[in-house]
C-alpha cells in the first residue's frame, strides 16, 4: 500500500487537523473512538477530530438497530454532524474509520471511501464473508488506497511483548475469547475474532490446515502451521467470558492478556492514519478470515481438517465475480 494521502495530494501528517469520519453507530466502539479522539486528552491523537459520522449501521440485526438512536445522542451531545450518507461523510472527512458492527454493508460503504481515495481503518468483522473481504482489499489495491482492519485484541500489551521476541521464536500458541454466534455471519466471524487475531499476531501467517470441535457451549479450533507448529482457538458461550492464552518459545512462556482496552488500537490507528503503511498486511487479515471460515467447513464435514488455501482460492474466485458489479 502506498503513503495515505490526504486533501488535494497532500500527506495526511501534513496536516494541522485531520477530520475523522466515522460509519456506523451500531456499535461501542463508535463512542468510545469518538470520546477519545475529541477530548483533547490524549498527545498521541492531538490533531485528529471526528468531525462526521453516519449512523447506519445495520438494517437487520435487531442487537445493533437498538443501540444506533442511544449512540447517536451521544455524537450529537459531542456537536459531531450526523450526515444522511456514507458519501456526506466521506466528503467532509480527510479519514475514515468503518466502525458498523454488521459485516454485510461493509464492502459496500467501503466504496465510496475508496473511490474517494481515503485512507480507512474497517473494525471488525472486516466483512460478513472471506469472499467480500477479499473484494474490499483488492478494491483499495487497485485504487493506492491504504485499508487496514484488526480486532483491539491484536495490541494487548502481552502480545505485543511475544512479537518483540521476549520468549524467542514462537513454537506455539493457545487463545480463547468469547464466541457468541451471530447467525447472519460464519460463526467465529461475529465474536471469536477477537480471539483468533492474538493468535495470528503470535504466531503469524502459515497456516495449512484447521480442524474444529463444536458443541452449543464451546469451540475448539486447531490449526497446523505449514512448518508443523500447532495453535489453537477456543471459543466459549458458556460461563465466563474472558480474553488471554498462552504462547510458547524457545526461550520461555508467556501469558496472553488481559485485555488494555482501546487506547492501543487507536493510537495504531492514528499511526496509520499519519503515515499510510498498513500496521497488519491484507494477507494476514484474509489468512485470518480463511482460518474462521474454514471452521464453518469443517464443522460441517464432521469436525474434518479443511486446508486454509482451498478456502482462498474458493473466495477469491467469488470475490473476482463480487467486483464485477462495483466500478472502482
Amino acid at each position: 500500500m502506498l503513503a495515505a494521502q490526504g486533501l488535494h495530494g497532500q500527506s495526511v501528517s501534513a496536516q494541522t487537523t485531520v477530520k475523522v469520519g466515522i460509519i456506523g453507530l451500531d456499535t461501542s466502539h463508535s463512542p468510545a473512538f469518538a470520546k477519545l479522539l475529541n477530548s483533547g486528552e490524549e498527545p498521541a491523537y492531538n490533531g485528529y477530530r471526528v468531525v462526521a459520522a453516519y449512523p447506519y449501521g445495520s438494517r437487520t440485526i435487531q442487537e445493533c438497530i437498538v443501540r444506533i438512536p442511544e449512540y447517536q445522542k451521544e455524537f450529537e451531545e459531542m456537536e459531531i454532524e450526523i450526515t444522511s450518507s456514507v458519501e456526506d461523510v466521506v466528503r467532509k472527512s480527510d479519514v475514515v474509520m468503518l466502525e458498523t458492527c454488521d459485516g454485510h454493508p461493509h464492502l459496500e460503504q467501503a466504496v465510496p471511501v475508496i473511490r474517494a481515495k481515503k485512507p480507512m481503518f474497517i473494525d471488525k468483522p472486516i466483512a460478513a464473508s472471506l469472499a467480500d473481504a477479499i473484494a474490499i482489499f483488492e478494491l483499495a489495491d487497485r485504487n493506492k488506497v491504504p485499508v487496514f482492519s484488526s480486532s483491539s485484541l491484536r495490541y494487548m500489551s502481552s502480545i505485543k511483548e511475544v512479537v518483540s521476541g521476549i520468549i524467542g521464536n514462537v513454537t506455539g500458541a493457545d487463545t480463547y475469547s468469547p464466541a457468541t454466534i451471530e447467525k447472519t455471519h460464519p460463526d467465529l466471524f461475529w465474536y471469536g475474532v477477537h480471539g483468533v487475531e492474538p493468535l495470528y499476531a503470535a504466531m503469524g501467517t502459515g497456516c495449512k490446515s484447521l480442524s474444529r470441535t463444536y458443541s452449543e457451549s464451546t469451540d475448539v479450533c486447531v490449526g497446523l502451521w505449514n512448518d508443523g507448529r500447532i495453535g489453537t482457538f477456543r471459543g466459549t458461550r458458556k460461563g465466563q467470558s474472558d480474553f488471554g492464552g498462552y504462547a510458547y518459545g524457545d526461550r520461555g512462556n508467556k501469558v496472553l492478556g488481559p485485555w488494555d482496552g482501546y487506547k492501543p488500537l487507536l493510537e495504531e490507528i492514528i499511526q496509520f492514519f499519519k503515515t499510510g503503511k498498513v500496521p497488519v498486511p491484507p494477507e494476514e487479515t484474509i489468512e485470518i478470515f480463511a482460518f474462521m471460515e474454514a471452521a464453518d467447513v469443517s464443522k460441517n464435514n464432521a469436525g474434518k481438517p479443511v486446508l486454509i488455501e482451498n478456502v482462498i482460492d474458493k473466495a477469491r474466485i467469488d470475490a473476482k465475480k463480487i467486483m464485477e458489479s462495483y466500478h472502482v
